[in-house]
């Protein structure tokens, strides 16, 4: 799809330049000094020759057709030079160009008219404002980078030039080729999502690495990414994780849901692994570039040294992944080939005077154990320790079905080993805690690459009641739904819903209370109060007639004073059921990716820890079930010291219900049941209170 872009025949430079330092000059330089074995064009109307090599006045001099046009010209200049480019036959072109949407609302125009003018002619664009492409096994610098990396099975698209030079110089540095690097720039025309679709048919990428600070397609990139992930590794920094918009959110739901709980949503649906730094980007990428998955979560750890060991073992714990218990045989075996002073548990301690041949029989024993998915080798510089020889000796024992990762601690004494590590297809890291967060990297995209199918449920459910509900709201311009109208919708949708009746007297109130039986539960309804708890709109447990006109005339008195404005439909009388646990489910509609599914226990969970989580719809029953263990909260809601835990699966249902409920209706933009009472197994959740926001816009 981009051959003309990742492949070229040629190579057209215009504004090429005959002064150094010019990214003219420049990028003709580095793709003489790459060894690119295609044509390469410099144009420039004032020069006869620029490096050696023939220079044309314009493009259309040049005889033949040309695959990649790069464009260095002023900003003022671009637009006859991409015309040109065009009447030349181009087929893709890169605009180096700087001052476009970057720069404001002039900026933004220019380049909707560049992009605008490529697509009229089926001319993909990469740019503006961006440093170039790269293609190693192509022996391509089409950039105004440095040098070009060593060849490797990692491509790189990043919307950071400069973020684009610090990866190819830490190549060099962390010992690792990279296959392709792409700097997106502006994201005129060809975007991430293009990106991931090239590289995820590349037989060149085993790992693609993306640095994003937005994302231009939300459903595309969801798209995208899954395809890609299900061939190969996908690892992406995100940056600039502000929260998503000025509006204040009228739900707890929406409060929560920031730009960066959506990226990490849609990172979780699509299988992408997250690095939170630009050091994890490449430690995970490395790992899993020289390294196969691991089939499930036991690590072992041999060392040279106690602290260390235990310092790798407290990592493995941390990460939520086990310190393998080996199997009695493999212990045995250990302890008749190692000194009698060795630690034959795990970690593995091989002593701080092992020798080459200790660790690879400690790890050659170890890699038959069946108990053992994944090890991690350190070693730190003793006086006896032969760093480049051990790592040959690791190197030489390791197979290809466990994944084995080094932590050779300390500087220049160990470099000659990291470097035979590197050579060897093992990746090394400086640290234990280093090497266990790649390994978790590793181990749960193997999760993701091994879920079920996604078979999304759809429930038999009541739509015309719903649509009923949401025409009149938006016919009238009420965007909010409160409780009454709310728990309607969800009672279309399967939910169980306290019996309830609206009354406009005390004496009302008592009747009804009467009617649907004591205790009670009374709540003011009024379009303008929205969190009804906060102005002593709620009053719970109410078990006598006296309590109900008390509650009814004093809740009446207080609104008064509190929200004089306030219109007031009346106070909804509502049966209290029994106690449960307080749970929290909802959705906020995200303007990149959609609705995005939301869980936590209520409370101080809630209120103060924010101990929720996310995922975008529709979801499976497999994906409701894990936003529950995802939560710090799962433990509780499992049942501790002695109590019985809730019924999981009722709350599984629940989200699945809202999810079909949000994505059947894009008009509900925002959708809270706070709380959602859950008991015992085999016990009927049920709605206490709820209610949703609509968008102000229409929807298709």
């Amino acid at each position: 799809m981009l051959e003309a872009l990742l492949h070229p025949k040629n190579v057209a430079v215009i504004g090429a330049s005959r002064k150094p330092g010019k990214v003219g000059y420049e990028i003709v330089a580095n793709l003489i000094n790459g060894g690119f074995a295609g044509d390469i064009i410099p144009v420039n109307p004032s020069a006869d020759q620029i490096l050696g090599l023939k220079c044309y006045k314009t493009l259309e001099d040049y005889e033949g057709t040309v695959d990649l046009g790069i464009v260095t010209v002023p900003r003022q200049n671009v637009m006859a030079a991409v015309r040109s480019s065009i009447d030349a036959g181009v087929k893709a072109l890169t605009v180096i160009t700087a001052g476009y949407r970057e720069t404001g609302e002039e900026g933004a125009s220019l380049e909707q008219e560049l992009a605008g003018l490529c697509r009229a002619h089926n001319v993909r664009l990469l740019g503006p404002n961006c440093l170039g492409i790269m293609n190693t096994h192509h022996h391509m610098n089409a950039s105004f980078a440095g040098i070009l990396p060593e060849s490797g099975n990692i491509s790189v698209f990043s919307q950071s030039g400069a973020l684009c030079t610090a990866i190819v110089d830490s190549s060099v540095t962390g010992h690792f080729g990279l296959a392709k690097l792409v700097s997106l720039g502006n994201k005129a025309d060809l975007t991430e999502v293009d990106f991931l679709r090239a590289f995820a048919g590349d037989d060149n990428t085993k790992v693609i690495v993306g640095y994003l600070e937005d994302i231009v397609s939300g459903d595309e990139f969801v798209k995208a990414a899954e395809d890609a992930c299900s061939i190969k590794p996908v690892v992406i920094l995100k940056a600039g994780t502000t929260p998503a918009g000025l509006k204040a959110a009228s739900s707890h739901t929406g409060g929560l849901a920031g730009a960066d709980m959506a990226y990490g949503a849609a990172f979780r649906r699509s299988g992408v692994i997250r690095a939170d730094n630009f050091q994890a980007l490449f430690d995970y990428a490395s790992a899993l570039a020289m390294q196969p998955l691991p089939k499930g979560d036991r690590v072992l750890i041999i060392t040279n040294a106690g602290g260390p060991g235990t310092m790798a073992a407290d990592a493995v714990e941390k990460s939520g992944m086990t310190v393998a218990a080996l199997a009695y045989s493999t212990a045995a075996a250990l302890k008749g080939k190692l000194p009698r002073a060795s630690s034959t548990g795990n970690p593995v301690d091989v002593l701080g005077d092992a020798d080459p041949e200790r660790y690879a029989i400690a790890l050659s024993t170890a890699q038959d154990d069946d108990s053992v998915d994944a090890i991690i080798v350190i070693l730190t510089p003793q006086a006896m320790t032969k760093p480049a020889e051990t790592a040959r000796a690791i190197a030489g024992c390791v197979r290809a079905d466990k994944p084995v990762l080094a932590a050779f601690m300390g500087g220049k004494h160990v470099m000659p080993g990291n470097e035979e590590l590197v050579a060897a297809g093992l990746p090394v890291y400086n640290s234990p805690e280093r090497a266990v967060d790649a390994l978790k990297a590793m181990y749960e995209y193997s999760v993701w690459r091994r879920r079920p199918p996604r078979i999304v449920t759809r429930f038999r459910v009541h739509r015309r009641r719903v649509e009923r509900i949401i025409a009149r709201h938006l016919r009238t311009k009420r965007y909010h739904i409160g409780d009454i109208k709310a728990k309607q919708i969800l009672s279309a949708y399967g939910f169980r819903i306290p019996e309830g009746h609206l009354t406009s007297t005390p004496d009302e109130a008592v009747e009804a209370a009467e009617q649907i039986g004591y205790p009670v539960a009374i709540k003011i309804v009024s379009p303008n109060i929205i969190h009804k708890t906060d102005l002593g709109g709620v009053k719970l447990h109410l078990s006598t007639a006296d309590d109900v006109r008390d509650a009814f005339d004093l809740m009446m008195l207080r609104i008064n004073q509190v929200a004089p404005e306030a219109h007031v439909e009346g106070i909804y009388v509502e049966k209290m059921l029994a106690r449960g646990m307080e749970v929290i489910i909802g959705m906020s509609r995200d303007p990149q990716f959609g609705p995005m599914l939301m869980f936590g226990l209520g409370g101080i969970f809630v209120e103060v820890m924010k101990d929720v989580t996310f995922h975008l719809a529709p979801i499976t029953t497999e994906e409701a079930f894990q936003m529950l263990k995802s939560t710090r909260s799962y433990e509780m809601l499992k049942g501790t010291r002695g109590e019985r835990g809730v019924d999981f699966a009722a709350i599984a249902n629940g989200l699945q219900r809202i999810s079909q409920l949000v994505t059947d209706y894009p008009e509900i933009i925002e959708l809270d049941i706070n709380p959602f009472i859950v008991g015992d197994i085999g016990t009927e959740p049920f709605v206490a209170d709820a209610r949703m926001t609509l968008t102000h816009q229409e929807t298709e």
